[in-house]
C-alpha cells in the first residue's frame, strides 16, 4: 500500500479512546518535547513496507507491538528482557506516551518504538509477517453492548494483525472484564488465521510464564477482579 493510500485510509478511521488527560508536568511535558520525536514512527515519512531493519537496524533479531500499552510499564520491562527484540508500542494517550518515554529513558532502552496514532493505520504499513508477538493487554472493555463494535477484537482486526504476524507468532491478551472474556472467545478461536493456545480449564487464568503485570492488573486484582489471559497462535493460512 502506498503512503498516498496509508494516509487516506488513516483519515478514515474514527478513534474512540481519549488522546489527553490531566495537564502533564512540566517535567513530563519537557521529556515529551525532547525525546518522542527520535523514536515515534510517522508512516507518512517511513518507506512502506515498514520492516524491522528498517526502525531498528541490525540491532534485533524479532519484532513485538505492544497495543495501547497505557502507562509503559509492561512494554519497558519486556524491553529491557528482550534487548534483541525490536518493540512499537502504539498509544494515542498522551499522558502513556509521556510514561513510556520515562521508562525508556531511565532504563536506557534503545529498542522501543512508539506509533502515536491508531493502531489500525499502522498495520497495513507494516511488512507481512513482520511481527513476532503482539499484546492488547487490558483494553478499553466497551462493556455497553451498543458499544460492542468499538471493541479491538474483531474480525476485521484480526485479519488484518494476521497479515502483518509471522507464522507461529503469539497473540496475548489479557482482560479482567467478563464480557470481553466472552468476546475474545468469541471470536479468537473461530477465526481461520488463529489457534487458541490452551490446554486446560486454568490456561485462561495464568499468565504466561514470562508475563509482566501491568498497573491495571494489579488495580483489578486489588479490587477482585480475576483477570482472563488468552493466546493464539498465527496459524500458517
Amino acid at each position: 500500500m502506498s503512503n498516498n493510500a496509508l494516509t487516506s485510509a488513516r483519515q478514515s478511521l474514527r478513534l474512540y479512546g481519549r488522546r489527553k488527560g490531566k495537564r502533564l508536568r512540566p517535567s513530563r511535558q519537557a521529556l515529551l518535547d525532547r525525546a518522542l520525536s527520535s523514536i515515534r514512527i510517522d508512516i507518512d515519512k517511513e518507506g512502506v513496507p515498514i520492516t524491522p531493519k528498517a526502525l531498528f537496524t541490525d540491532m534485533v533479531d524479532a519484532m513485538w507491538l505492544e497495543i495501547g500499552y497505557g502507562g509503559g510499564e509492561h512494554l519497558a520491562a519486556q524491553a529491557n528482557t528482550h534487548q534483541n527484540v525490536g518493540f512499537i508500542g502504539a498509544e494515542v494517550f498522551e499522558n502513556g506516551i509521556a510514561s513510556l518515554l520515562r521508562h525508556c529513558e531511565e532504563k536506557q532502552l534503545t529498542n522501543v518504538r512508539i506509533f502515536d496514532d491508531d493502531v489500525r493505520a499502522l498495520l497495513p504499513a507494516l511488512a507481512k509477517g513482520s511481527l513476532a508477538r503482539v499484546f492488547l493487554l487490558y483494553p478499553d472493555p466497551w462493556p455497553k453492548s451498543k458499544h460492542a463494535k468499538r471493541r479491538f477484537i474483531c474480525p476485521e482486526t484480526l485479519t488484518a494483525l494476521a497479515q502483518v504476524m509471522s507464522p507461529g507468532a503469539e497473540l496475548r491478551i489479557a482482560t479482567d472484564h467478563p464480557a470481553y472474556a466472552r468476546w475474545c472467545l468469541q471470536h479468537g478461536p473461530v477465526h481461520p488465521c488463529f489457534e487458541w493456545l490452551v490446554t486446560g480449564s486454568a490456561d485462561w487464568r495464568t499468565g504466561p510464564a514470562d508475563a509482566v503485570a501491568t498497573r491495571y492488573e494489579e488495580k483489578a486484582i486489588r479490587a477482585g477482579r480475576k483477570p482472563s489471559y488468552f493466546t493464539f497462535a498465527k496459524t500458517v493460512f
